[in-house]
């Protein structure tokens, strides 16, 4: 029987064993383990990558979107529009500022925002738009400035599963006047823990990020706003900085992987992802969809029986969970999405991943029916 998980950390570790070591072991020796040399290397690292001017570390991607709100003026009675069909943490984020969330619909053949339906829920509350760079595609963002700069509206992007994932030509989180990063460990830059950042090219906004995930603080005990205990660690740093010079080789395989799958998928009972024109997917996740709910339950039990994992990313949307029961939106509210959640499931999809393996789960996907 095959042995192929949904996702594998193990391996990169090997494979970077020794640097990594020696990074970890660099913090240990120094003992200085927050806001220290390696989180200002790492956060210099990142933005010359990304090729903005300002990278905050912080303790995780759902902070990464809440401190941007707040850096912003984000807070009680505003109102955020966003997607549904993203992880809850994007809506905790705005929830925790005392905003409101507001859903719009998405594109059920690649599980993005429906850009279309943003202006129509534009009120005098709206403050901000967090377009969700869902599987690592980036959501149409063009037309999306154009309402925030008709509004006067902040966009703070949602990069959280699109490191290095381009739209027309520029990288994502490099469009909006911020944007959140996760470094999840099965991010596609993924640390040994929880970490995040926020990107900016302003100055002053960066300035007050430095402030707010620092418990607030200009200098030390003296705290001149409300702010977080929300640092990205000094480990986790050394760590993401030995990574990052190979991240671009990693999204060079992903999307080799998912090719791969396309095309032995592509005249197959199942629906393929979709990859916008407009820009590079990085393959976060490689996503299918099935005809019904029942449907892509047998096929991820068929899957697990034959040792191939499988997730689903996310079988209950943001407005159904009881968490968010508050905001009236029964089932209905929201078809694209409801429908989509229903029926996607997530094959395995890592760099390491072999291309006989990819072969050998399409294989049994097709099988299946």
């Amino acid at each position: 029987m095959l042995s192929i998980p949904i996702s594998d950390t193990k391996e990169q570790y090997q494979n970077l064993k020794h640097d990594l070591d020696k990074a970890i072991a660099r913090v240990l020796e120094r003992s200085w383990f927050i806001l220290g040399e390696e989180l200002a290397c790492f956060e210099h690292e990142f933005s010359q990558f990304l090729g903005v001017k300002h990278a905050i570390g912080v303790a995780n991607g759902t902070d990464a979107i809440q401190l941007a709100l707040m850096a912003y003026g984000v807070g009680q009675g505003d109102e955020v529009i966003t997607t549904a069909h993203t992880a809850l943490f994007t809506l905790l984020a705005i929830s925790q500022t005392g905003a409101r969330p507001v859903l719009v619909d998405i594109h059920p053949d690649t599980g993005l925002m429906q850009v279309e339906q943003v202006e129509a829920k534009v009120t005098s509350r709206t403050k901000a738009i967090i377009p969700v760079h869902l599987y690592g595609q980036a959501v149409d963002l063009e037309p999306l400035l154009e309402i925030a700069d008709k509004y006067n509206l902040v966009v703070i992007e949602d990069s959280c599963q699109a490191h290095g994932a381009t739209y027309k030509g520029k990288f994502t989180g490099t469009w909006g006047n911020a944007a959140a990063f996760s470094f999840y460990p099965s991010k596609n830059l993924g640390a040994f823990g929880d970490g995040g950042a926020v990107v900016t090219d302003d100055d002053k906004i960066a300035e007050r990020l430095y402030q707010l995930r620092n418990g607030g603080q200009k200098e030390r005990y003296q705290h001149v706003v409300m702010g977080l205990n929300s640092r990205l660690d000094e480990v986790q740093a050394a760590i993401l900085r030995v990574k990052l010079p190979y991240l671009a080789d990693w999204n060079k395989a992903r999307r080799e992987r998912g090719r791969l799958y396309n095309k032995l998928l592509v005249e197959s009972w199942v629906q393929i992802p979709v990859e916008n024109d407009y820009g590079t997917s990085v393959y976060h996740l490689y996503v299918v969809r099935t005809g019904n709910k029942q449907e892509r339950n047998d096929l991820q039990a068929y899957l697990k029986e034959h040792g191939v994992g499988t997730g689903i990313h996310y079988p209950i949307p943001a407005h159904l969970q009881k968490a968010y029961s508050w905001l009236d939106m029964p089932r209905g509210s929201l078809p694209q999405t409801e429908i989509t959640a229903d029926c996607i499931l997530s094959l395995p999809m890592y760099p390491e991943l072999e291309l006989e393996q990819v072969e050998e789960v399409a294989k049994l996907v097709r099988n299946f029916r």
